[in-house]
């Protein structure tokens, strides 16, 4: 890479820790641009995993005042996830590169969409939440584990708008606080990147620079985004995941 290049890595090893921290997606950021110099396709998701982690730990810290009294909750959700993230990563290494090139324009495509509704969904759920005066299951039941459990498949096969599926799933099931379930969200993320980049790390080709650009910007974007990241603008952010999320797509789907 040149110095122009690493300080792009860099840039957007920033904005992805703000973004997951805030909403999720930051994949869609960081992804695309190390395709754009030059690493194949698994190299880089397996890269950007690893280099994400240490931004989600930064995420988690800077919302911690959110996550007390919710052990019992993430000691749950959070095994569902670890689970999953096992699973996904596996199925990553196992199956052929080819077929990662084929699934991620698809993947990535539903992760658009997914941001894209992301403020008709919470409005959805608020709705749903101020209307259900039947009581709910205190960490959400069965069906959310599974749907943690599958979230978690996803996120350790790719990962991109995961934060966004988590925190949906957590808005429908769970009645609490959209912020404290925020922070939930941030665990559960961390959890599935950091099993997934344990494994990435034992038997997968890592990009070293890469890892180590993305994860001091992302350790940067996470207390950026848990300190000033809810005065940003979420249509802001929606349209330059949105934006660099085609651009991957055009780039997969034309190489």
């Amino acid at each position: 890479m040149t110095w122009l290049e690493m300080l792009a890595v860099l840039a957007a090893g920033i904005a992805a820790g703000g973004i997951n921290t805030i909403v999720g997606s930051g994949t869609l950021i960081t992804f695309p641009v190390l395709l754009a110099f030059g690493l194949p396709p698994v190299t880089a998701n397996v890269s950007n995993t690893i280099g994400l982690v240490p931004g989600s730990i930064s995420g988690v810290i800077g919302y911690r005042r959110e996550l007390e009294g919710q052990r019992a909750r993430l000691l749950q959700l959070g095994t569902a996830s670890l689970l999953g993230g096992i699973t996904g990563a596996v199925l990553l290494l196992t199956l052929p590169a080819e077929a990662f090139k084929a699934i991620v324009p698809v993947l990535i495509i539903a992760a658009l969409i997914l941001v894209m509704v992301q403020p008709r969904l919470a409005r959805w759920v608020k709705q749903r939440r101020d209307n259900n005066t039947s009581p709910a299951p205190e960490h959400g039941g069965p069906i959310l584990l599974a749907a943690v459990y599958a979230t978690g498949i996803y996120g350790g096969y790719f990962g991109a708008a995961q934060g966004v599926l988590l925190i949906g799933l957590l808005g429908v099931f769970v009645h609490e606080d959209i912020q404290r379930l925020n922070g939930v969200k941030n665990v559960l993320a961390l959890i599935v990147n950091a099993v997934s980049a344990l494994i990435f790390i034992a038997i997968a080709d890592v990009d070293w620079r890469a890892v180590a650009l993305i994860a001091v910007g992302s350790i940067i974007g996470g207390q950026l985004g848990a300190t000033v990241g809810r005065r940003l603008s979420p249509t802001v952010l929606r349209a330059v995941i949105v934006v660099v999320g085609t651009i991957a797509v055009i780039r997969l789907l034309t190489t």
